[in-house]
């Protein structure tokens, strides 16, 4: 049953979030019934899922949603080259039997559905990564009980606090694309700024807004307005998230830019735990490759048609997540693999392009240029 065990503690998140797939509907449940320390897990996601939605009016049953995807499926326990990350395991193995209650449920899981109310709502697949992202962040902050932690440097001269005030500056403009009011009121004339200024200037002034309050507040902002973005038609209809609107610069369909908005927030998650040397899992894997595709197509468009032609494959996906990067009109001048999870870290800048660990055959002044790149679309 090992493999079963260390199975479903991945899905723990997704089914938090209401993202398994059909067949994993019928396996958590099952497990869950049988593992006491799984279902304790899954009930501090769901709670964690709970704070962010609101009251809900029936409770749910043991599993809710729909569409794709996984939980995080575990952190790696070395740091690759350049890379300071936190070595750490993912909490209490093995598979305790406990006791049975009622309908052969263990005490744990049938407290867990006296309380419960339903799990976040339905999200289409282009908003799944955002909802996951989400309550990821939501449940790492929730481990912030240590004195001091909220004052923990993070990245760029941003506290914990400070990144999660930055978050919610850096959702903002979808928020309000999308018909909601900010949270945190704007200053006259900041718009008039090209969207880098003006991104800089919001960010600091939620964070200045935000320092003048708790972090308990700061984070009660930030869900609120998570979870009102996830509670958008364009959320949960894909039709009405096709249409393409420019934000932060890129001209993006409204369901790409939900994708952006979860790779934000796994990164600044991965910043916080990094910091409090708490170790972070990446997206659940068909989150990641969600976030792969957006950024290689993103690649591609800064790279333009006239960059020499790089085979791009990143570890792990098969022949459907092969891309030449530059010209389509020459010969491959060189291959290039990178594990997905340092794709989307070199991407958000935090690996400097020299350091990201990669195998490479070919031309080596075409697979620099690739990743040079790639290290300088990051803004986040």
């Amino acid at each position: 049953m090992s493999g079963e065990h260390e199975a479903v503690r991945d899905l723990l998140a997704a089914w938090a979030v209401g993202a398994l797939t059909p067949a994993d509907e019928r396996t958590v449940p099952r497990h869950l019934a049988a593992c006491e320390s799984c279902a304790a897990e899954a009930e501090r996601l769901r709670e964690t899922v709970r704070l962010l939605d609101g009251p809900r009016a029936t409770p749910p049953g043991p599993v809710n949603g729909a569409g794709t995807g996984r939980a995080a499926r575990g952190t790696r326990d070395t740091a690759p080259a350049g890379r300071g990350r936190p070595t750490g395991g993912d909490g209490p193995g093995g598979r305790p039997a406990g006791p049975e209650g009622a309908a052969g449920l263990p005490p744990a899981l049938l407290a867990a559905a006296r309380r419960a109310r339903p799990a976040a709502p339905r999200v289409a697949a282009h908003a799944a990564p955002y909802a996951a992202a989400v309550a990821g962040l939501g449940a790492l902050l929730s481990e912030l009980d240590a004195p001091g932690s909220w004052s923990t440097p993070v990245v760029h001269d941003w506290d914990v606090q400070a990144t999660v005030a930055h978050l919610i500056a850096a959702d903002e403009p979808l928020a309000r694309r999308l018909g909601l009011a900010p949270r945190v009121p704007w200053s006259a004339g900041a718009e008039k700024a090209g969207w880098e200024a003006a991104w800089a200037a919001r960010t600091a002034e939620v964070i200045a807004h935000e320092r003048a309050r708790t972090p308990a507040e700061t984070v009660a902002v930030w869900s609120a307005q998570a979870a009102a973005l996830l509670a958008v038609p364009e959320a949960a209809d894909a039709g009405r998230a096709a249409h393409a609107t420019t934000l932060m610069g890129v001209r993006l369909p409204v369901a790409d830019h939900f994708v952006v908005r979860a790779f934000e927030a796994w990164i600044h998650t991965d910043d916080i735990g990094r910091a409090l040397g708490l170790a972070v899992p990446p997206p659940p894997e068909p989150h990641l490759w969600q976030l792969v595709r957006l950024a290689v197509r993103i690649l591609g468009r800064a790279l333009g048609p006239t960059a020499a032609p790089v085979l791009f494959a990143p570890a792990g996906g098969g022949r459907d997540a092969q891309w030449v990067l530059g010209s389509e009109d020459e010969p491959v001048a060189a291959e290039l693999v990178l594990d997905p999870v340092d794709f989307c870290l070199l991407i958000g800048g935090r690996y400097a392009p020299g350091e990201v660990p990669r195998g490479a055959v070919g031309d080596t002044a075409a697979v620099t240029a690739v990743l040079e790149r790639a290290a300088s679309l990051a803004w986040l």
